[in-house]
């Protein structure tokens, strides 16, 4: 049986190829993250190449392992982007796991986590067509002020913040999102406005390097979907000794992670999200990371080539 032509294909969405990104700074920005990790991959001897997900072109066949990068409009395509999961799964190795990446893909993940023992913003979820009422949900727990999103979802997509003195005017869009898909319930982290979200990312278990994500004024979301800006942070040893832990309470290692923190109004670290599936790591901010993630991957590939079940 004849090798694969390529050991790594670094997985990224039609609208992040270079054809699409001439004249677009979001996307030279995603291609400069994802050459420094595509330099350490053939550093490390490895043949690699970078193609959509849903390139119908592309023989997954032919790749011994893909990593899932700027595969960000899978949320929007998620029928689509399952069934293309369970085919690529079958064919070549991906990382992260298969499974990792089933379990993270719905924020159902968050009610795990927390019973293993992390610090989670607590979260209410609320199935799709299910009756009752925002204002029921947030008096139920004595919650003034809470963000609701569906449980499936990524770049603050259809993500509302609502205060109970105006949960009125926002009872006939929750009503409208639970109807359509799985949506769930937090407090709101007033943490956010006041210091932004820190993201720290976590390579082969280690915690390399991090940023701190603030949203424009006026607005609590912090992507740069939204106007959000990051900035270069120095996690503290607190900070990383976090984010190990969380990830480390996955159901497997994930060869990368993004654990998105907070301080809760004791004061104490809790995360918001942990990323597996996707999550912009931020090489440009620390370019070694890129190179730490390609030798981890480089290592894992030495072990053997088969994908798993």
């Amino acid at each position: 049986m004849p090798l694969p032509a390529i050991d790594v294909t670094v997985l990224t969405a039609d609208a992040h190829l270079p054809a699409a990104a001439d004249d677009d700074w979001y996307n030279r920005q995603i291609q400069v993250e994802e050459q420094l990790l595509l330099d350490g991959l053939r550093a490390n001897g490895l043949r690699v190449a970078r193609r959509s997900w849903s390139d119908p072109a592309v023989d997954w066949d032919g790749t011994r392992s893909a990593v899932l990068r700027s595969t960000w409009d899978y949320s929007e395509r998620f029928a689509e982007f399952q069934a293309w999961l369970q085919r690529a799964r079958r064919v070549t190795r991906l990382f992260n796991d298969p499974a990792l990446l089933d379990w993270n893909l719905d924020k159902h993940y968050l009610a795990a986590l927390a019973a293993a023992g992390v610090n989670v913003v607590p979260t209410h979820y609320v199935a799709r067509a299910a009756a009752g009422t925002l204002r029921a949900v947030m008096s139920d727990r004595d919650w003034d002020e809470v963000v609701f999103k569906p449980v499936v979802s990524g770049a603050a997509r259809a993500t509302f913040r609502v205060r109970a003195a105006d949960c009125a005017a926002l009872e006939e869009t929750f009503a409208r999102c639970v109807a359509a898909e799985a949506m769930m319930v937090q407090p709101f982290q007033h943490d956010v406005l006041a210091n932004g979200e820190l993201s720290l990312v976590v390579v082969g278990g280690r915690c390399t390097h991090a940023v701190r994500k603030r949203a424009r004024p006026g607005d609590f979301r912090v992507q740069d979907d939204h106007g959000g800006t990051v900035h270069p942070h120095e996690p503290s040893r607190e900070e990383q000794h976090f984010a190990e832990s969380a990830v480390a309470r996955c159901p497997a290692a994930p060869a990368y992670a993004r654990v998105d923190a907070v301080r809760d109004a004791a004061g104490r670290l809790c995360v918001m999200e942990l990323e597996l599936v996707e999550p912009e790591l931020f090489f440009r901010f620390h370019p070694p990371a890129a190179r730490a993630l390609a030798d981890h991957l480089a290592t894992v590939l030495a072990g053997g080539d088969a994908p798993p079940d």
